[in-house]
């Protein structure tokens, strides 16, 4: 399979059944899955089979430190969500992401430290993130039939977008931008658009419990991409991942 075959079925496959997993257990769960590197693991792999594995590598680390970025997303957004409508709040969210990938564009990045340094934003996060994360409803209002499709969509188009523009943008600012909280910002968007700020608070909950998922993968890809190659890298930072996964899965079923 060539890779743009290879974008057209991963992605869509991938995005669809995070979402499905989703609207079985709840918002909390449903930004807990999207957490995953769903769409920034895809456009890593597509990278270093396009641009080669040093290329890749300045995009992971890139990435990696995105996860700060997504964390000042998600603690925007739990913040003005019960004081704006979502309108307003995603718009001053996705500023914020937008700010903090600029100032990470000039700064000297190394896998090591800045993985330290987006665990310990994560953490501060869910420390921050409004109480009101803790409560609110559970149940899921309908979502409409086009919704699942044009999720699947989106995200393919994004994936397809964005590694066609990596040798233009560069490894740091393609591997900057491929973290954009794409799905955390529509899960958000319509959990608070159909059922109030409380259940967005949920979402954004999940999605930065996710992000320690999202932090090991890339550090693990980071360290082992040029070292093991491809193969090794990519399924050592899977491993990494589902043991984050759970791991932080036990810890939002305590807290929720």
């Amino acid at each position: 399979m060539d890779s743009l075959s290879l974008k057209l079925v991963l992605t869509p496959t991938l995005i669809g059944g995070a979402s499905l997993a989703g609207r079985r257990w709840g918002p909390a769960v449903s930004g807990w899955v999207v957490g995953v590197p769903f769409t920034s693991g895809p456009i890593a792999l597509f990278l270093a089979l396009n641009q080669g594995v040093a290329f890749a590598r300045a995009a992971v680390v890139g990435t990696l430190a995105g996860t700060i970025s997504q964390v000042g997303f998600c603690l925007t957004y739990g913040w003005l969500a019960g004081r704006f409508g979502w309108p307003l709040t995603v718009a001053i969210s996705i500023l914020v992401f937008g700010g903090l990938t600029a100032v990470l564009q000039y700064l000297p990045l190394c896998s090591g430290p800045v993985f330290v340094a987006a665990i310990l934003a994560v953490l501060l996060a869910l420390w921050l993130l409004p109480a009101r994360a803790h409560d609110g409803p559970r149940a899921l209002a309908p979502l409409p039939r086009w919704d699942l499709p044009a999720r699947m969509g989106v995200a393919t188009g994004f994936v397809l977008l964005l590694t066609a523009w990596a040798p233009a943008l560069g490894p740091r600012l393609t591997g900057l931008l491929a973290p954009f909280p794409l799905y955390a910002a529509v899960l958000a968007v319509f959990a608070h658009a159909i059922q109030g700020p409380a259940p967005a608070a949920l979402v954004l909950k999940g999605s930065l419990l996710g992000l320690f998922t999202f932090a090991g993968f890339f550090f693990t890809l980071a360290t082992l991409l040029e070292r093991a190659g491809i193969a090794v890298a990519f399924g050592s930072a899977i491993l990494a991942a589902c043991v984050l996964q759970g791991s932080s899965l036990w810890w939002l079923r305590r807290t929720s």
